[in-house]
């Protein structure tokens, strides 16, 4: 089993401008990190995008859609800004693909101490594994189905609707 990784930016994969004091995106964490995660399964990396997910539009969601439909692999982990996670997911799941895809993000940049990222990346990929057809969120150690899923914001953790 091949499992791809899209990578579509969100918090997992900003970077902290020293200069401008502010968190934005260059390149992906995403090679770095799956060299670290020392992973045996054979992962196919591909970079959608890297944007805020609060900037995604319906184009976006389209583009991430597009690239599971073409996607030969049955296991596919989205890396995914938490604030518009639900929405894509959303978009995925009414589309009915016959293909595990699993969505994941961070609370805290990858390259941040303390970074939720590196686990959730680790959950997400063992999860789209493991887990039957469909669309799912893994977020902290919990999966939800795209459709009884929702951040709260005070809490900073996804939750059931």
């Amino acid at each position: 089993m091949t499992l791809r990784i899209l990578a579509t930016g969100g918090t997992f994969d900003k970077h902290y401008d020293e200069i401008n004091g502010k968190l934005s995106f260059a390149d992906s964490h995403l090679p770095e990190v799956l060299q670290r995660a020392r992973l045996t399964v054979p992962v196919a990396l591909e970079i959608c995008m890297l944007m805020d997910s609060l900037d995604m539009d319906d184009s976006h969601r389209q583009t991430i859609l597009a690239a599971c439909q073409a996607a030969s692999e049955k296991a596919i982990v989205i890396i995914h800004g938490t604030d518009t996670m639900r929405e894509t997911a959303e978009v995925l799941g009414a589309a009915g693909l016959d293909k595990t895809i699993v969505f994941t993000g961070a609370m805290i940049p990858y390259e941040i101490a303390n970074s939720d990222a590196f686990f959730n990346l680790g959950f997400a990929c063992a999860a789209a594994q493991l887990l039957p057809p469909g669309v799912h969120v893994a977020m902290n150690g919990k999966i939800f189905p795209w459709n009884d899923v929702q951040k709260n914001r005070a809490a900073g953790v996804f939750v059931h609707k």
